[in-house]
């Protein structure tokens, strides 16, 4: 059974950074896509980052591009969203997500077949 449990979400002020996990149990973690979306209040799911474990290559959002960074460890099964330069505008709850092959495309949430259950993240001005 996949499990997605994402971890280290929290309050920032803008400018700060903050690291989240994203620990995947129940499937061959090198061998799927995986991704980061978030969902701000009053708003639609967005993909933030996405990526396919076989080759590290990383998708961004616009937005977060050259901000936010993407990573994995197979060894851990762990997949890390590595969030700088923080705006307001970031707060949502952020979620993981996997999905099987194809990868392509990347960045649209209905394509992922399984989802952690979010952690918050707020950034004040």
């Amino acid at each position: 059974q996949v499990q997605l449990v994402e971890s280290g979400g929290g309050s920032v002020q803008a400018g700060g950074s903050l690291r989240l996990s994203c620990a995947a149990s129940g499937y061959t973690f090198s061998q799927y896509c995986m991704g980061w979306f978030r969902q701000a209040p009053g708003k639609e799911r967005e993909a933030v980052a996405t990526i396919f474990t076989g080759n590290s290559i990383p998708y961004y959002a616009d937005s977060v591009k050259g901000r936010f960074t993407i990573a994995q460890d197979n060894s851990k099964n762990t997949l890390y969203l590595q969030m700088n330069s923080l705006l307001p505008e970031d707060t949502a709850v952020y979620y993981c997500a996997a999905k099987t092959t194809p990868c392509a495309p990347f960045m649209i949430d209905s394509l992922y077949n399984y989802w952690g259950h979010g952690t918050q993240v707020t950034v004040s001005s």
